[in-house]
């Protein structure tokens, strides 16, 4: 184990731990995460997101970063997508049971308020395949052409504030590791019952689950940037 894999474990140990240990922290989290979501997304997207990239970028280099990442950056940009993210979750949440109800679950939207059982299961599944089927493909492409902006611009903090090239960006894409990987096998493999799972949880824990799966997302597009450059 190197230094840097030590490092990182000490930080992640260091954000997560404390609100194990000190339950009036976890109560002072929630409350602040209902009152202010989305500076919540901003931050934990922000940190986590670009911890995952940072750690598939470790699996497949050697390294936690190499030139032109731009750590600081990829954070700012990973916090705005983490409030796109966070309001996509509450639209889709609150549309997707009555899709699912409409097509013959009875009482769907009304058992995403309660327990566990076959009609949340299912509008928990629904909730997750229109997200990822709809949301996800735009969020991940999105993402790819910031990312690439920011390597261009030599992970450097004036990627900020230098227009993008969308369209020249967008046509550069690896659409066979994005189709091939990203999005054929990341979506239904991964991201279908992850997503369940988290609509699943009571909302207190949903958080908590969201952004380790920020962290995972970050790897899995880590490495799919990777492929991509091979």
């Amino acid at each position: 184990m190197k230094k840097g894999d030590l490092l990182f474990i000490l930080v992640m140990l260091a954000i997560f731990v404390p609100f194990f240990v000190f339950p009036d922290l976890y109560e002072w989290y929630k409350s602040f995460n209902a009152a202010h979501a989305y500076i919540m997304a901003f931050l934990k997207f922000g940190i986590l997101a670009t911890a995952g990239e940072m750690l598939g970028l470790r699996i497949k280099t050697g390294s936690y970063t190499t030139a032109g990442f731009g750590a600081l950056p990829r954070a700012i940009v990973w916090g705005l997508l983490g409030i796109w993210i966070a309001i996509a979750m509450k639209v889709f949440s609150g549309g997707a049971p009555a899709v699912v109800e409409y097509l013959g679950v009875d009482g769907a939207v009304a058992a995403m308020q309660g327990g566990l059982t076959w009609q949340k299961a299912l509008g928990a599944f629904g909730i997750s395949v229109l997200m990822n089927t709809s949301f996800a493909p735009v969020f991940m492409t999105i993402h790819k052409i910031t990312d690439a902006h920011i390597l261009n611009n030599g992970g450097k903090l004036k990627a900020l504030i230098t227009p993008l090239p969308f369209g020249e960006l967008l046509s550069t894409l690896n659409w066979k590791v994005l189709w091939g990987f990203v999005f054929k096998k990341t979506i239904p493999f991964f991201w279908f019952p992850a997503h369940t799972i988290t609509f699943l949880l009571p909302v207190e824990f949903q958080v908590l689950f969201a952004a380790l799966l920020s962290i995972v997302l970050g790897v899995l597009l880590a490495i799919g940037a990777v492929l991509g450059r091979k």
